[in-house]
């Protein structure tokens, strides 16, 4: 009978290592310098998912900056107490997003490398940035909170943690996942169970016992 899990097991174990494990970049030889990615609609695809990136990895930084330097602030006329709050988010979404971006670019040139590109995946790479920068905010909300104890409620107030919390945050985003997970299933793990017991037939309720 054929296990998929094996099979799946079977095909990674054909995916060629990467530089310094494997030196040659899945067994090319000395002077093969041409792309193996001869479809037009494949080079196409990989040039569009780099230039995207590329687009993220400079505005990103300067629109940290911009609201570093405190332009929206004067762009609305906003008080400080007001801006305050958008500068602290602002820098910790953006952050998270320059964490993911840098991530993204390393899986992009590592799959193109590796020759494991495909379209399967373009939606992981288009939102990864963008997923991470959510995840930094709600990180950072957490502190400030105090229901994420890593630091003091207060040391948030300083930029640079933020900007640093933000982008470990979105680089690790699959950590951060799991912390959040943790937190959720703190808060919510006794209502969730009570709720999947209702769910249980009374004739079958001793059964998952």
């Amino acid at each position: 009978m054929h296990n998929p899990t094996q099979s799946g097991l079977s095909e990674l174990s054909k995916v060629p290592e990467f530089a310094p494990v494997d030196r040659s970049d899945g067994g090319r030889e000395l002077g093969d310098w041409k792309s193996r990615y001869t479809d037009p609609g494949a080079k196409w695809g990989i040039r569009l998912e780099a230039a995207y990136l590329a687009v993220l990895l400079f505005f990103v930084p300067a629109l940290i900056a911009i609201l570093w330097l405190g332009y929206p602030k004067e762009w609305l006329g906003l008080s400080d107490q007001k801006y305050r709050g958008i500068l602290k988010y602002g820098i910790a979404w953006l952050s998270g997003m320059m964490g993911g971006t840098l991530f993204d670019v390393k899986w992009l040139y590592h799959s193109v490398a590796r020759q494991i590109w495909h379209l399967d995946r373009r939606l992981w790479r288009l939102f990864t940035p963008h997923i991470s920068g959510g995840l930094a905010f709600a990180f950072i909300a957490l502190i400030s909170s105090g229901m994420l104890r890593i630091f003091d409620r207060k040391a948030v107030e300083s930029l640079s943690l933020i900007v640093g919390v933000g982008f470990l945050v979105g680089y690790f985003s699959d950590s951060a996942v799991a912390k959040l997970t943790e937190i959720a299933d703190t808060l919510f793990g006794a209502s969730r169970a009570k709720e999947r017991h209702k769910e249980i037939p009374n004739g079958n309720a001793s059964e998952g016992k």
